[in-house]
């Protein structure tokens, strides 16, 4: 076992010593120590019931032979940090996340992991640092919220700040925003569209890493207590057996969690984690195939902000392995990969029924040919911009438009809001980059002001940042080079035509190349916005958003 470093020998005494201090038996002594990482705390909604989670998977550990350890790891919950300073601090943290667990993992010397995340940055953090530990690794998240009910139609958290936006409008009075405020997050869980916690939760099933449900069994349910048992117990099988994180997230791996992220329609942010995951695995994950897996891959879910399903919808009609079944019928999974069932994927999910065609489209009846997720390029993103094609409405595929540009959010929202945006504009958010953020903050404010005031079907924005999960529209982002290194983007001006042409994956300002070059000779960098703490820090070694926004 890896943790006789720290139990076994008479070197290893002293260490007895203080397992002996934490109450643990001689028996204990002779079992693998399973490290359980639980991202618990009491201000992510997502987190607040993980507490339970835990204690089922000590349970299940507990059942199977295993010795359970709890060590925390932080969580920040993008909804409260929303539109402030604070979201300069989320992306961030998933590094923090990766690298902590690693100092606790290999400190410890642990056998094996479960890991017991939820909201955003949790589940891409654990998996990168699954990857970088490789110990035998299995996931159990907390679970979806349940949807809200507002004048008898379900409501996720996009439908509260589109409200805002709507009272902006005068659209909505403030008692019927605050109904909104009281109704539209009724349970824990991460919320319960198809954002960016639910959609890696979904492709943590996907990739092989939690078992058939962990993506779509709602957090109040008692099926998910079952769930996070089962997780226990099978860590020590995967133990026994030695199958790890390597093994199971292979490049192969990795096109099937792409394919399941075109037919789910799953946030943008998808293509940030995935090639940052995949870079611990050894495997190098270039976002340009997302459009060459996209042209075959079908997208059969519209779940909200794209439609109005939700994942308590989605699991009843059978969850991921149900997607995955429909997919395969088209041969468009590697069903040979083994995961960590300790079965292969054509083995989990045979036979897996789609209960409800409405949720899950069939495969030869989808929501469009092609997949949730395009990666543009052209002179405004020689590298790459992202967008959520599935939450696209048909108008605004193509578009072209005059720039509004903004070097800030806060200048962006305030413009929008003071009725200064209007029908036909593409609004420039930029200097929101990782670096320029730094951070990379969401623009879930922004992208639901335009809803709310009506401008979702005729103006589009574009951004260095990034989108939550609950954004839709015409929003494309993690456009690179970003602004704060130079990119075209930090090069547009207040009148430029921007031409957005989604079906054919490009991204242009219609300027002259020989006056773009004029405007980079006269650029100049700027001075960081942040220059003590974590951000300054971050913003030195964080590398472009195409490259997953990795530290270096």
């Amino acid at each position: 076992m890896k943790s006789d470093a720290v139990r076994q020998g008479m070197q290893q005494a002293p260490h007895r010593s203080l397992f002996n201090a934490l109450g643990h038996t001689e028996e204990e002594m002779k079992k693998p120590l399973i490290g359980i990482v639980s991202s618990y705390n009491e201000i992510v909604p997502g987190h607040m019931n993980l507490d339970k989670i835990v204690e089922a998977v000590k349970l299940g550990v507990a059942m199977a032979g295993g010795v359970p350890v709890v060590f925390p790891a932080i969580a920040v919950c993008d909804g409260i940090a929303m539109g402030h300073i604070g979201m300069k601090y989320s992306l961030v943290t998933r590094d923090l996340i990766a690298d902590s667990t690693e100092c606790m993992a290999k400190a410890h010397q642990f056998d094996a992991l479960v890991m017991v995340p939820n909201c955003d940055k949790n589940v891409p953090g654990l998996l990168m640092a699954a990857a970088r530990v490789n110990v035998p690794t299995i996931f159990v998240s907390g679970g979806p919220m349940l949807a809200g009910h507002v004048k008898g139609c379900k409501t996720s958290l996009s439908s509260m700040f589109e409200a805002v936006g709507a009272y902006a409008a005068g659209k909505l009075t403030e008692e019927e925003v605050r109904e909104y405020e009281e109704k539209t997050c009724p349970t824990c869980g991460s919320c319960s569209g198809m954002y960016t916690a639910n959609s890696m939760n979904c492709l943590t099933e996907a990739i092989g890493m939690g078992l058939s449900g962990n993506g779509t069994i709602p957090a109040v349910y008692s099926e998910r207590i079952k769930l996070a048992k089962h997780a226990g117990m099978k860590i020590v099988e995967l133990w026994q057996k030695n199958i790890r994180p390597r093994d199971i997230m292979t490049e192969k791996a990795f096109h099937n969690a792409l394919t399941v992220d075109m037919a789910l329609g799953c946030s943008t942010n998808t293509m940030l984690h995935l090639p940052a995951i995949a870079r611990e695995a050894g495997v190098t994950l270039n976002v340009d195939i997302a459009n060459a897996i996209s042209a075959k891959t079908p997208n059969l879910c519209h779940l909200a902000p794209a439609g109005h399903t939700y994942m308590e919808d989605l699991n009843e009609a059978g969850g991921v392995y149900a997607v995955m079944n429909e997919l395969n019928k088209k041969n468009l999974l590697y069903t040979d990969l083994i995961t960590v069932t300790g079965k292969t994927v054509g083995e989990n999910i045979a036979g897996r029924v789609n209960r409800n065609p409405e949720v899950i489209r069939p495969i030869d009846n989808p929501y469009s040919e092609t997949g949730g997720i395009a990666v543009l390029k052209g002179n405004i993103a020689p590298d790459s911009g992202v967008v959520k094609r599935s939450a696209v409405v048909p108008e605004m595929m193509v578009h072209e438009g005059p720039a509004r540009v903004f070097d800030c959010e806060e200048d962006a929202i305030a413009a929008i809001k003071g009725g200064k945006i209007v029908a036909g504009d593409v609004v420039v958010i930029r200097y929101e980059g990782p670096k320029g953020g730094p951070g990379m903050r969401e623009m879930l404010n922004p992208t639901s002001a335009i809803a709310g005031m009506g401008l979702g079907s005729s103006v589009a924005l574009i951004t260095d940042g990034r989108f939550s999960g609950a954004s839709r529209g015409a929003s494309i982002g993690h456009v690179s080079p970003e602004a704060a290194v130079g990119g075209p983007i930090a090069l547009i001006h207040e009148g430029d035509i921007i031409r957005i042409d989604i079906p054919a994956n490009t991204l242009d300002v219609l300027v002259p190349d020989e006056e773009l070059e004029a405007r980079r000779k006269e650029w100049k960098p700027r001075e960081p916005k942040v220059k003590e703490g974590y951000l300054a820090r971050y913003e030195k070694m964080v590398t472009s958003a195409n490259l997953g926004a990795v530290l270096i």
